[in-house]
């Protein structure tokens, strides 16, 4: 396997395979998917995802919108590198400049995870106004001692290029992507997401992406920056996230001047994976409530 996923290989059945496009943009190729018509919903997976982790949101809610979902940079099978690397205001302003080529103008950003934080972000470069909505979303630094030695912890192995390549090469193991996702985010997916990360997770590239993420982001910076955020906003959490401790969420909840919470019972990490039915109810009534 390469050191990057390749389109006419991991990408070869990748989910929505037709609604998939490449667009340049300073710095990048995106890989990103587009379906349906209407209202632009900005669909944005989290730190080790990619498109895939939409696959059952998107067709459920092209019926009446029009979908983004990018892969973000340094993952998946986008290619490049925004101008102030995977920090996440660069990160956010390159999703902007994805808009702009695509010729787009988003009604609603939804972000999973770390993608939350993008999401919160991108629609406060935006003017503020565009509701968000973030499906355990990861928005709070860790907390204690934490705080401090995991973003030094992400840097010191992110540097070493050994990292990634063991990474992957654990990943390959049989069974090992099953038991590290269970592990590591509490939900139970269908077989099409496990063949997806199995994939992602078995590429160095992606590997080494997903760590710089983490090793560029200031927590702690965004948390200040939650009370200046008046845009809508409805955090979705679910109560069996290893992941994503819920006090953490409620305390973003507290900041954010117009936020609401809805706690999820029965379910993990990737609970717009284990319940896209909900997560596209979700978006849909949101958009629905902005418009009225």
């Amino acid at each position: 396997m390469s050191g990057a996923p390749r389109w006419d290989g991991e990408g070869r059945c990748w989910p929505h395979h037709a609604a998939s496009r490449f667009v340049a943009t300073p710095g990048l190729v995106w890989h990103v998917q587009v379906m349906g018509a209407g209202p632009v919903v900005l669909l944005i997976h989290g730190t080790g995802a990619a498109t895939h982790s939409w696959r059952g949101v998107m067709p459920v809610l092209a019926r009446d919108f029009t979908v983004v979902a990018p892969d973000l940079p340094g993952h998946g099978f986008t290619r490049g590198r925004p101008a102030g690397g995977l920090t996440l205001p660069a990160m956010a302003r390159a999703l902007a400049d994805l808009l702009r080529a695509l010729d787009l103008a988003a009604a609603l950003v939804a972000g999973h995870s770390a993608g939350a934080a993008i999401a919160l972000q991108w629609a406060q470069d935006a003017g503020g106004a565009l509701p968000v909505i973030g499906f355990n979303p990861a928005l709070m630094p860790f907390p204690g001692l934490a705080a401090q030695l995991f973003p030094s912890l992400a840097r010191m192995l992110f540097v070493n290029p050994l990292v990634p390549r063991l990474l992957a090469g654990i990943a390959r193991l049989p069974g090992e992507p099953e038991r590290f996702l269970k592990r590591a985010t509490g939900s139970t997916i269908d077989a099409g997401g496990l063949a997806a990360y199995r994939a992602l997770l078995g590429c160095p590239a992606h590997c080494a992406g997903a760590m710089e993420m983490m090793a560029s982001w200031d927590l702690d910076a965004l948390r200040r920056r939650l009370p200046a955020m008046a845009m809508p906003v409805h955090l979705v959490h679910a109560r069996a996230d290893v992941a994503v401790p819920l006090h953490t969420v409620e305390a973003a909840a507290a900041l954010l001047p117009h936020a609401r919470l809805t706690v999820l019972p029965h379910l993990g990490h990737l609970a717009h994976e284990e319940r896209p039915d909900l997560a596209a109810q979700t978006i849909a009534a949101q958009l629905q409530e902005s418009v009225a």
